[in-house]
């Protein structure tokens, strides 16, 4: 039989074929692979995404409301940014170990790349090289136990200080009368003066007006950098010119840059003349540090790890003790328990010392629950994915920023009996929420470094001033516990309070 196929027909089989197990193995493919899960997420709106679910602070409250409508795990769309937000204690876990380096990175943000120079604070840093330098430092020099050890007279010079101011603002006409005293700028200034102790020595003729002035750029600081900036959503804003909250944290990085430069410039003449003044603190280490190395620890490594400790540590414990007191305030029953616990282990011929404080569990107790209700960080620090992860079975793609609400966490009625209440108790002995319910210093490779002082500084501030002092509402009110805006969620209106010695220390009072 003649054969009739024609050439062109024998090449299209030819090709036929192979395009049809391509496809074959094709439709193999489409129907065993399992489709993209992605977080749920609410309805979004054209170019804004999500970004108009945010517009009420406090944002840490926006976020959980998101959370409480459509679950723990929510992807949200800022602009051109995907968002994981995470709330809940098992996804946070997950988080912070089986993707604890997926996650160790930080998203580029404007408050990163001004005030924590070009993103190369610990704070800011991505993870790599230079973030894990930073970090040993500050385990080795700055926060090991030997160095917190060393650096505790400092500390109880600075809670003393502010105990002595107390002491001497009672009234001239009645000394055993109630004074109104207003407490954030004493808080902060104790937090100051501690940091300022480990960080540089202290000038002859320090004056008020440079504490007054660091701290306004420290509270602009946490308030600029916990707002919403339009440029981080939407990168095309700044190639077209638009600067927004870009000058305002401009200046601020530079007043505060000039602040900090001052210092290290002093410490560094210091070393020059040899002055026995100058003491073993941060900025001599890391000048030392750059003696050997000037070309990575330059004077802008140096101003950054100084900012970073300054900025956080004061802040933080600051916001942190007025949050207690105020809380104690408004639970006076916790308050006698806290100082009869007090009276008991010190006694009244001494102020409390840091060494006190393990001796003490119910008033641990207080700043745990003040840590859990009211954590100085209700958002963690973001994180971002440097590559693909699952999350409570959802797929989260790489270049995404995790938000950690530890806030909406530490309040989860799942995790929490009654988790709006102070109940200081529930701490007393094992708690059944969770590793991973309580993350006020963050939790993995990212946790706050930190954690070992301000513990130490919140601790004895409150020991010193439920000991030594009687505290009353103003006017009997009950103390207003509002949030207000930032990063680190200071008090609406700034605590004020009824305040005079307790009797039985006078006597050691007038001798600090």
């Amino acid at each position: 039989m003649a054969d009739n196929s024609s050439p062109s027909t024998l090449i299209l089989s030819a090709l036929l074929i192979p395009l049809l197990f391509f496809l074959a193995s094709l439709s193999r493919r489409w129907f065993t692979t399992p489709p993209n899960k992605t977080p749920p997420s609410p309805p979004s709106v054209p170019i804004i995404g999500h970004l108009h679910l945010l517009s009420k602070p406090p944002l840490h409250r926006a976020l959980a409301g998101i959370a409480a409508a459509h679950g723990p795990v929510v992807l949200l769309r800022l602009g051109s940014r995907p968002v994981l937000v995470v709330s809940s204690a098992s996804a946070a876990e997950e988080c912070f170990t089986d993707h604890d380096l997926t996650f160790a990175n930080r998203p580029r943000l404007l408050a990163g790349e001004i005030l924590g120079y070009g993103c190369t604070t610990i704070a800011w840093a991505p993870y790599g090289p230079h973030w894990r330098n930073l970090r040993r430092l500050a385990a080795v020099h700055l926060f090991s136990p030997a160095t917190l050890r060393s650096s505790a007279a400092s500390r109880s010079r600075a809670v003393r200080s502010l105990a002595k101011s107390l002491f001497l603002e009672r009234s001239e006409a009645d000394p055993g009368a109630l004074s109104r005293v207003e407490m954030k700028s004493k808080f902060f200034d104790l937090a100051y003066h501690v940091m300022m102790g480990v960080v540089a020595t202290k000038a002859e003729g320090e004056a008020e007006e440079d504490r007054r002035r660091f701290r306004e750029m420290v509270q602009e600081s946490f308030a600029e950098s916990g707002a919403v900036n339009m440029a981080d959503f939407f990168p095309a804003l700044r190639r077209m010119g638009w600067r927004g909250r870009e000058m305002k944290l401009a200046r601020i990085h530079r007043r505060r840059d000039a602040l900090i430069g001052e210092l290290v410039e002093r410490h560094r003449r210091w070393r020059i003349a040899g002055d026995g003044e100058a003491k073993n603190t941060v900025i001599d280490v890391m000048l030392s540090l750059q003696d050997s190395d000037p070309e990575y620890y330059t004077d802008d490594v140096i101003k950054g790890v100084v900012v970073s400790l300054l900025s956080a540590g004061t802040d933080t414990s600051a916001v942190t003790v007025e949050w207690a007191m105020s809380l104690l305030l408004n639970h006076p029953d916790v308050l006698r328990r806290a100082r009869a616990e007090l009276d008991a282990a010190i006694g009244h011929g001494r102020t409390a010392e840091e060494d006190d404080l393990p001796s003490l569990p119910y008033l641990n107790c207080v700043i745990n629950e003040t840590l859990r209700l009211y954590p100085a960080g209700p958002l963690l620090v973001p994180h971002e994915s440097s590559q693909e992860c699952t999350v409570a079975g959802f797929d989260v793609p790489r270049g995404t920023m995790l938000l950690v609400n530890a806030w909406a966490i530490q309040r989860d009625p799942g995790a929490w009996d009654e988790p709006e209440e102070f109940r200081p108790e529930r701490f007393l002995g094992e708690t059944a929420a969770g590793q991973y319910a309580m993350l006020p210093f963050g939790a993995g490779r990212r946790r706050c470094p930190g954690e070992g002082l301000a513990v130490r500084v919140i601790g004895l501030a409150l020991a010193t001033l439920i000991h030594c002092f009687e505290w009353e509402k103003v006017m009997g009110e009950e103390v207003d516990m509002e949030e207000g805006p930032g990063l680190t969620m200071p008090k609406a209106r700034p605590l004020e309070v009824m305040c005079r010695p307790r009797d039985n220390m006078v006597g050691i009072l007038s001798q600090l």
